[in-house]
C-alpha cells in the first residue's frame, strides 16, 4: 500500500463511474452568458434544499459565479455532446447556443432534460479545486430525453452506454 497515487492512472480507474454532465451558468456584470461544464453535479440536501459541484479553482467562470452570486446547473440531453464541447472550451462558449433566462437570470439552455437555478450558499476550497454548494431557488424538468453521460473516457447517453456496457458483457 503506498500513499502515492499517480495521476493518469487516477484518471482512468475514475473514468468508469459515469458521470452526469452538467452545464453550469451564469452572467457577468454586462448580462453576459458564462458558463462552464461538471461532471460533478449532486444533491446535497433536501432541506434546506442545496446542491453541489466542483470546479478547477482557477476556473474564470468561478470568478464570475462568485461576484454574481448564483448559478443554474443545466443537465444536458444525450444529443448535446457538440453543446457540452462548445462549453467546455474556447472564447465562444455561448455562440449558437440558443437559451432563455431563469427566474434569477442565469442562463437556461434550450433542449435540455432538466435545470436547477440556485444562489451561492458556501465554496470551500479542497486541493485544487472549489465546492460550490447552492441553494436551490427553482427548479424543472425540461424533457423527458435521456441525459448525457461520460464515461470511459467518452460520451453517450443513458440508454446507449448502458446497451454498450452490456454488450460488452455479453460478449456481442
Amino acid at each position: 500500500m503506498t500513499d502515492t497515487v499517480e495521476g493518469r492512472n487516477f484518471r482512468d480507474v475514475l473514468g468508469h463511474f459515469p458521470t452526469s454532465v452538467v452545464a453550469i451558468t451564469t452572467t457577468d456584470s454586462d448580462r453576459q452568458p458564462r458558463g462552464l461544464v461538471v461532471g460533478t453535479f449532486m444533491s446535497v440536501s433536501l432541506e434546506p434544499p442545496l446542491v453541489s459541484f466542483l470546479v478547477d479553482g482557477s476556473s474564470n467562470t468561478l470568478r464570475t459565479i462568485r461576484t454574481a452570486g448564483r448559478f443554474c446547473a443545466n443537465a444536458l440531453a444525450g444529443n448535446q455532446e457538440r453543446l457540452s464541447r462548445q462549453l467546455a472550451g474556447g472564447l465562444n462558449r455561448f455562440e449558437g447556443a440558443a437559451w432563455q433566462e431563469s427566474p434569477l437570470g442565469n442562463p437556461v439552455l434550450d433542449g435540455i432534460v432538466a435545470w436547477v437555478d440556485c444562489t451561492v450558499e458556501k465554496i470551500v476550497g479542497l486541493g485544487d479545486h472549489q465546492l460550490v454548494v447552492g441553494r436551490v431557488r427553482t427548479l424543472r424538468v425540461e424533457s423527458m430525453k435521456t441525459p448525457l453521460l461520460f464515461f470511459r473516457g467518452g460520451y453517450g447517453d443513458y440508454l446507449s452506454s448502458a446497451a454498450l456496457l452490456l454488450d460488452r458483457l455479453v460478449g456481442w
